[in-house]
Parts: C-alpha cells; sequence; structure tokens
C-alpha cells in the first residue's frame, strides 16, 4: 500500500503550518522551498486543503496559507482524504454470488488503519516534535 507524494507534502505541510503563526500567513514560496517541491505543485495540493475547509488562502502581499481549524480538529484522516479521497483502497473485482472473503479481510484492515488515523491529531504530532 502506497499513498501519494501529494499526500507526503499535504501532511508535512500541514505540520508546517501548527508550527506558523496563525497571525501571520505562510507564503506558498517558503512551504516549497522547506519541502524541495515545486510552488506550482503544492498550490494545487493547498488548493484541496482549502476546499476541505482546513486551510484559509490569504490574499495580498503578506498573504498566504494558515490553518482554518485548530490543530487539535484536524486528523490525519482527514488530511488524507482531502487528498486521496474517499475510495476503499482494494475493490474484489470477481463475482462471488456472496460478500467475497478476501474483500472482508481488505476492508477490516483498512478500517483498522482509517480508525488509528481518525485518532491521530495533528496536535499529537506537533505535540511530539516539541518534546525531542
Amino acid at each position: 500500500m502506497r499513498f501519494s507524494k501529494a499526500t507526503n507534502y499535504a501532511l508535512h505541510t500541514m505540520l508546517m503550518l501548527v508550527d506558523a503563526s496563525t497571525v501571520k500567513p505562510v507564503g506558498v514560496q517558503q512551504l516549497a522551498e522547506s519541502q524541495g517541491v515545486s510552488p506550482t505543485y503544492l498550490s494545487k495540493i493547498l488548493t484541496r486543503l482549502v476546499k476541505a475547509g482546513m486551510i484559509e488562502s490569504v490574499s495580498g502581499v503578506n498573504g498566504g496559507y494558515r490553518l482554518s481549524r485548530t490543530k487539535d480538529d484536524i486528523t490525519f484522516l482527514d488530511i488524507i482524504h482531502a487528498i486521496e479521497g474517499t475510495a476503499s483502497l482494494f475493490e474484489c473485482d470477481f463475482v462471488h454470488g456472496t460478500e467475497c472473503s478476501i474483500q472482508a479481510v481488505m476492508k477490516e484492515a483498512e478500517e483498522k488503519m482509517e480508525r488509528h488515523l481518525q485518532q491521530t491529531k495533528l496536535a499529537d504530532l506537533a505535540q511530539k516534535q516539541t518534546q525531542v
């Protein structure tokens, strides 16, 4: 199983925004440079996070991005769903007549992973980083 690079950048960007001031937004150029990614590519990711209601875009000379919800309200699963969508990771394409036993195992595993990601908040990781 593998998440896209966009999810990787989104998770790192969100963590950077947690560390940033809530008053002064962080510019896309600064966010992109800190991750070694093009600002154009990161802008597309930021747009998805804005649409999901986790961050907001501030226009102007001192514009950029900042969290629109508290770090306690944003889970890893929220971020992943904003980038990857909510489709199941595994879909059985065979017609079995009843529920596919392989699909059932994969669905249970995915549900466990999603529960863990839903319980892990951005604030949890931010707190761990300050302890290091």
